[in-house]
């Protein structure tokens, strides 16, 4: 009965798709909102901040520490008739729920007073809490009691729900609002702060790979179909759009690619990618306070796509000068052939999944390193058996049209062509990488 029951569980795991984190923004995300309440004679202000899992490992103790609303005030710029007005904090709540692989993602929640906002008729607000750090980014000015909002640039609702329930149209291009300008009228008698319910943080399905490392059961036989499950979602990432797979079959297809040169490649991706996921690991846990890991990606990015374009010139220049010489020293072509070969599989492992680094958060925060390291090499191996795949079945159809009667023009055409590809997606993926870093 119960393999019957593990059989089943592992049936399911394998049918549920995979999500690329728990959080609806990211793993990395630091969600803010701030909505200036004007009621009656007063003006408040009400402040959420919704922290996902990553940003939660990092910043947690800091946020449930006391005093952090007063530190939140001192970074919320309130001008009210061309003076900075004072944010004295009245009500906070901190709460958590699960989130992905186990972490806690937090919620965040203040009410402020303005002491003595006078007859001011306009206000500039700006927040710069988080400043670095990506994340859905709302504010809203409303009015109730007697007050009225006479223009604002800026809506009187939430899109969100404050951070509850963010708009599915709206998760790849989330809200980046931080400053926001209104004219107003107050009311003659004194207002009600906002109130609010202290609502915890919302639920966060997690993933299938993620909720691995939270598994209670850790017999032989539960750690064995935890790998099987953790290489399945490693080859279903790959499989998912990127990873270079056009660059992988087109460098084959341009090359002498062999199937020990497709295993040597899926071999490197595996390393890249599990020392990867280490490395931003450490980042995010020893050096948060000078840098956070979502500021590496694009870096990762713009590297990874230098590296593609590396491999397309190299292999464009052997492809012009073959075709001039055919008398190139072998061992020099070898050497060439396997850094060509290891910057590949370098460009293909160098972005580390934040899935994969989640799970070694987590793994950490539980005590189960070795288990969680296993689970990260499993989910890398997997990646890197698909890439093999793709590789195998690069060499198969190149040997394919080598043996079929095909124009011989065509097929001596193929590795240039193929070159060519591999330099124009390379000069693509830094096209779109080099904004990131700008």
């Amino acid at each position: 009965m119960r393999r019957l029951a593990l059989l089943l569980v592992t049936l399911a795991a394998l049918a549920v798709p995979a999500m690329a984190s728990a959080h609806p923004l990211g793993n990395f995300t630091v969600n803010r909102f701030a909505a200036v309440e004007l009621s009656g004679r007063d003006v408040f202000v009400h402040y959420v901040l919704d922290l996902a899992e990553i940003p939660t490992v990092q910043e947690g103790d800091r946020v449930r520490a006391a005093g952090f609303d007063v530190v939140v005030a001192t970074r919320l710029y309130l001008e009210l008739g061309g003076h900075r007005a004072q944010l004295v904090p009245l009500e906070r709540k901190v709460s958590e729920r699960p989130g992905a692989g186990g972490l806690p993602t937090l919620r965040f929640e203040a009410v402020y007073r303005v002491l003595d906002p006078g007859a001011s008729t306009n206000l500039v607000f700006h927040d710069s809490n988080f400043a670095t750090r990506i994340g859905w980014k709302e504010i809203v000015v409303r009015a109730g009691d007697g007050a009225r909002v006479l223009g604002s640039d800026v809506p009187t609702e939430s899109r969100s729900d404050e951070l509850r329930a963010y708009p599915k149209d709206l998760l790849r291009s989330p809200l980046d609002v931080t400053s926001a300008q209104a004219r107003f009228q107050l009311g003659a008698r004194p207002g009600v702060p906002p109130s609010f319910t202290g609502a915890v943080a919302p639920e966060r399905p997690g993933g299938a790979f993620e909720s691995l490392i939270a598994r209670g059961d850790l017999s032989v036989g539960a750690v064995l179909l935890s790998l099987l499950i953790a290489a399945f979602w490693g080859a279903a990432h790959a499989l998912s759009p990127g990873h270079g797979k056009a660059m992988v079959a087109a460098y084959l297809v341009g090359s002498r690619g062999t199937p020990r040169h497709a295993l040597l490649l899926g071999i490197t991706v595996t390393v890249t990618h599990t020392a990867g996921v280490f490395a931003l690991g450490l980042v995010t846990l020893a050096l948060s306070a000078f840098i956070v890991p979502e500021q590496l990606y694009p870096w990762l990015n713009l590297g990874s796509a230098v590296l593609v374009v590396g491999v397309g010139v190299s292999v464009l220049r052997a492809r012009l000068r073959h075709r001039h010489a055919h008398h190139h020293h072998h061992h020099a072509h070898e050497e060439r052939s396997l850094r060509n070969l290891l910057a590949v599989g370098i460009s293909g492992g160098l972005l580390p999944c934040p899935t994969a680094l989640v799970v070694l958060l987590a793994a950490i925060s539980l005590h189960r390193v070795g288990y969680g390291l296993v689970l990260i090499l499993a989910f890398s191996a997997g990646l890197a058996g698909a890439m093999t795949a793709v590789g195998l079945a690069a060499v198969s159809a190149k040997r394919f049209i080598g043996r079929a009667s095909f124009e011989g023009r065509i097929v001596r055409a193929l590795p240039a062509a193929s070159a060519l590809l591999i330099l124009g997606l390379g000069i693509a993926m830094t096209t779109k990488a080099l904004p990131g870093v700008l």
